[in-house]
């Protein structure tokens, strides 16, 4: 006698594809436990996928920016350094000039020397290079912004500025650190407190001699100098001050961008883990009660 199910068929049809739906959730709970997140595309957030590109683009333009204020901050570092280079070649001539001033004629020679090694000094430091590129260029950063080839022959004076040692352009760097703020950095080599620099170098290295009033001049014109350059070196001081402040928000926003971000996209594992025991129980039950009608037939039924 054929064996046959006793009306069974509706009940076990909705237990297998309620026993479905829960693998599915369980499947998709499984994937979550393993990865943090509540789904591995935009898809499964819903109505809150928006809200995560949007984060998510918040996130990679502050690190954009962040990027940036790291790379012109070096810059700037770099800048400062051969800055304070300068002053302390300034300040050396001042002293080697007070000396002359008062002693022989030998000490006046031994500064008219010294000055031709400090022109070749002070233009290797304005040709200062960082990551490839001349800082003191402008924006021709593939070019040594200074040539000492004809700037360093004839006769130099105290009075008229001279900035043919120049080959850069006029452009100021700058870094935009927020959509709505840029630091200018830049200083270019024709600047005028190196152009001072030059200027008395240029005049003491081409001296036959020094008379009192050369010196006196040249003296004034190095303490303009000293004191225009340690400007500059302020000026890059204060920028650097800027850039890092605003790396430093960047920073603080790119975290506060990417906890938001994470609330909404990561699961709490633990509860999802127990949430996975009660589903394998609720699987595990509804298999066994499915089994049981399955294994229902007439003859079963007669007994």
């Amino acid at each position: 006698m054929v064996a046959m199910r006793v009306a069974t068929f509706a009940q076990s049809n909705t237990m297998i594809a309620d026993a479905l739906r829960v693998q599915a959730v369980m499947a998709n709970e499984q994937i979550q436990e393993s990865s943090g997140v509540i789904s591995n595309d935009f898809g499964g957030y819903g109505s809150t996928a928006q809200h995560v590109v949007n984060l998510q683009v918040s996130v990679t333009r502050a690190q954009s920016y962040i990027d940036a204020a790291t790379l012109a901050d070096s810059k700037v570092q770099v800048m400062y350094s051969a800055v304070g280079s300068m002053t302390d070649i300034i300040t050396q001539l001042r002293s080697q000039l007070s000396a002359a001033s008062t002693g022989s004629s030998t000490e006046g020679n031994s500064v008219i020397s010294s000055a031709q090694q400090m022109l070749e000094e002070m233009g290797s430091l304005l040709n200062t290079q960082y990551d490839g590129q001349f800082v003191f260029a402008g924006g021709k950063t593939e070019t040594a912004p200074v040539d000492l080839t004809s700037f360093s022959a004839g006769t130099g004076s105290t009075t008229t500025a001279d900035t043919s040692y120049y080959v850069g352009d006029s452009e100021i760097a700058s870094v935009r650190v927020a959509t709505d703020q840029s630091v200018p950095y830049g200083v270019t080599a024709d600047n005028s407190a190196f152009e001072e620099v030059m200027r008395v170098l240029k005049f003491v290295a081409n001296s036959s001699s020094l008379s009192s009033s050369d010196i006196t001049s040249a003296l004034d014109l190095a303490s303009s100098a000293l004191d225009d350059t340690a400007a500059v070196q302020a000026k890059l001081s204060s920028s650097a001050s800027q850039i890092e402040t605003a790396s430093a928000r960047q920073s603080d926003y790119k975290s506060y961008a990417e906890t938001l971000g994470s609330d909404l996209t990561s699961v709490d594992v633990a509860a999802v883990t127990a949430q996975l025991s009660t589903y394998q129980s609720q699987l595990t039950a509804s298999y066994s009660a499915l089994a049981k009608i399955l294994s229902m037939n007439l003859a079963s039924y007669l007994k």
